[in-house]
């Protein structure tokens, strides 16, 4: 490739439990978050995600909170959100704090948009459901005018209109670094296109390989409105021990459950050990001793063409010392393995940049 493949990693902050199998408290799960970003810079990674939800088990409501108490405590890996649901938040108030982050970490601060895999923030904060694509549409359409960080005149359907205001604080660099996060729907892709932003793709079931349409999709449309390129980066759950039994069964236990639960509520059945083993294999869970996961991380990377890889590397209550031997093995060796299968595999010039 081109440019280096930038390496991240994210997590919900999902509530985990202690040694004794008790439940941690969501505040000490939030100083776990912080101390599992803080090894990530330590051990060389590109960049930080945090997620927001408003569930009871995941501790993160307020990402660019958590976020601002990293930058406290790194100096150089940039810090993201993973996602930030702009479909229930105000766009102007999105930009002004992730502006402010952006000063308090001397540039290192992404907004990545989406519009999330649960509705509990259209309740919480007196949105409508049935406006669930209008809601993200108008708002994207908002920020996008934001962060060009000049005079914003714009009208919508679901909020007041702004007339040759100005936004504040403006950022030292001129612009935030914004992706749109997708979860693999065409139109999603073509959104983010259009808009000319980084394009990050949820892949977290399946094949990686079935979302190559997407890519050339983007690109392409890229091309037709008259954009440069964009990089596109792929986030994916996983975890990372000294052997792939070893990750195998401290995962799956966490796995099963956290899935079970969430199909519970939408209506899927239990996850067995048979599914949990076929995402380890070929889908999209990377899962097993660095080798066998810096090989299935560098197929994604060369078979997609992309340009960041994300490893959700927290999954429901797999523990916090667990976690941070998983981000340290990915920094260490996965990623300088990865880079080495990579640099040995001819590829051609990918579009985009790699931050």
């Amino acid at each position: 490739m081109s440019e280096p493949v930038a390496f991240a990693v994210d997590t919900f902050g999902d509530v985990t439990r202690d040694e004794a199998g008790h439940e941690l408290h969501p505040a000490q799960v939030i100083r776990n978050v912080v101390e599992e970003a803080v090894l990530a810079e330590q051990v060389g990674l590109d960049a930080f995600g945090v997620g927001e939800h408003h569930r009871r088990d995941f501790a993160i409501t307020a990402p660019e909170i958590v976020l601002a108490a990293i930058a406290g405590r790194t100096d150089r890996i940039r810090l993201a959100t993973a996602v930030t649901v702009l479909s229930s938040d105000d766009p102007v108030r999105v930009f002004e704090r992730f502006a402010t982050l952006d000063a308090v970490s001397s540039g290192r601060a992404e907004i990545i948009l989406g519009r999330g895999s649960f509705t509990e923030s259209f309740p919480l904060f007196g949105f409508d459901l049935a406006q669930y694509e209008e809601l993200f549409e108008e708002k994207l359409d908002l920020l996008h005018k934001l962060l060009d960080e000049g005079p914003v005149t714009w009208q919508g359907k679901l909020r007041s209109p702004l007339t040759g205001q100005e936004v504040y604080p403006k950022t030292e660099s001129g612009r935030l670094r914004a992706w749109v996060g997708v979860g693999g729907s065409p139109q999603s892709v073509v959104r983010a296109a259009r808009y000319g932003m980084p394009l990050m793709l949820a892949i977290i079931g399946g094949a990686p390989q079935r979302f190559a349409p997407f890519i050339e999709l983007y690109h392409k449309a890229l091309e037709e409105f008259g954009l440069g390129p964009q990089p596109v980066g792929v986030h994916s759950p996983g975890h990372i021990a000294e052997t792939d039994e070893q990750a195998r069964e401290e995962l799956w236990p966490h796995y099963r459950d956290m899935f079970t639960r969430i199909g519970r509520e939408r209506g899927w059945g239990p996850t067995t050990r048979n599914q949990f083993e076929l995402e380890a294999e070929g889908g999209s869970l990377y899962v097993g001793s660095p080798e066998t996961v810096a090989r299935r991380i560098a197929a994604t990377i060369t078979t997609l063409g992309v340009q960041r890889f994300e490893l959700k590397y927290s999954a429901g209550t797999l523990g916090h010392a667990k976690l941070m031997t998983s981000i340290a093995l990915y920094g260490e060796r996965v990623v300088p393995r990865v880079r080495e299968l990579i640099a040995a595999t001819p590829q051609p010039a990918a579009p985009g940049s790699t931050h």
